[in-house]
């Protein structure tokens, strides 16, 4: 396996098949990678044998994925209101459980924490119920365009009350975190649901909002491409006017509607992942964050992929027949 340089990868991939922190850090080494990202999965005891390996340098943290480490509540799991809480009690526990991510964070020499911010909250999962709508019968039918409208409704008229709470908190932790010293980013993930907070629209306000603190977008590659074939925003101009607010990616590809493929190697198509390139290429920290059914191999065939049509991009700037000016 090549060596990954400067990319990183998360504990995502393989932590369901360990048990033991070390084997599962192991494992990624073997891939060719120095730097992780270690995922809200990762427990407290698989933590006590990771940390004499960061210490040892053995290997490097680019990321620290909240809430961390695990928290068995459902309240402060993946899919969560989390920093748009209702409820104030709950909403302050969401702070400190981030303050706490962002400790272990500038302890470990991460330079970024990764935030699932919040979501405008619905009675049901309206997310799942229109995958499988869009499978069944399709985007343009009927049941599919019916329900989406009334999620829609829903989520536009409630995301500014939940994305100015998420806003509030945000300030209230960078606040915090610019007393300790933390030299650590809050990057706010573009989400797999589509009522979770934030859209790309979402982010800019909130990063706008925050202007000289340390929140900005962590673009999760795979995620953006299923809510743009939903229907939630476009990923092309989009993504432009975010570009000076992106510090993060997570690099994966959605094939239909399923995340976390390898790029290039399980659609099977030599194209289908250039859109996102620039994006990985303007990132201060890139994480591939892949699902456990990815190879060794397809991984490296993946990275490889990567890496060339970066290079040949690189050289077209340098030759000035490709321009980095995107507004």
């Amino acid at each position: 396996m090549i060596d990954k340089g400067s990319y990183s990868f998360s504990t995502c991939w393989n932590i369901k098949r360990h048990t033991s922190g070390a084997a599962m850090i192991e494992e990624i080494g073997g891939l060719g990678f120095r730097r992780v990202e270690l995922n809200y999965n990762v427990t407290a005891d698989m933590l006590a044998e990771i940390e004499p390996m960061i210490e040892a340098g053995r290997i490097g943290i680019s990321s620290v994925h909240n809430v961390f480490p695990y928290v068995e509540d459902r309240d402060y799991d993946t899919d969560s209101v989390m920093l748009g809480f209702d409820d104030a009690e709950k909403r302050q526990k969401a702070v400190q459980l981030l303050l706490r991510t962002m400790e272990y964070a500038h302890r470990y020499g991460a330079e970024a924490v990764v935030v699932h911010p919040g979501e405008v909250p619905f009675e049901s999962n309206i997310d799942a119920q229109l995958k499988l709508l869009y499978r069944e019968q399709g985007k343009d039918s009927p049941a599919y365009r019916s329900l989406w409208e009334a999620m829609l409704e829903r989520r536009e008229r409630l995301s500014p009350v939940y994305a100015g709470r998420i806003r509030d908190s945000l300030e209230q932790v960078s606040e915090v975190a610019a007393r300790k010293g933390w030299n650590v980013m809050i990057g706010i993930e573009t989400r797999s649901r589509c009522y979770q907070i934030p859209t790309l629209q979402e982010a800019k306000l909130i990063c706008e909002g925050l202007r000289g603190g340390p929140v900005r977008l962590w673009y999760d590659i795979g995620h953006a491409m299923m809510m743009e074939r939903m229907g939630l925003y476009s990923n092309g101009e989009e993504l432009r006017e975010l570009l000076p607010y992106l510090y993060g990616v997570h690099i994966h590809e959605t094939l239909d509607l399923s995340d976390h493929w390898c790029p290039y190697v399980h659609s099977g198509r030599e194209d289908a992942f250039d859109p996102y390139l620039e994006a990985i290429g303007r990132a201060a920290v890139r994480v591939y964050e892949l699902k456990d059914k990815c190879t060794a191999e397809d991984i490296e065939r993946s990275h490889t992929a990567i890496a060339a049509k970066l290079e040949q991009r690189f050289r077209r700037i340098s030759d000035g027949t490709e321009s980095t000016d995107r507004g």
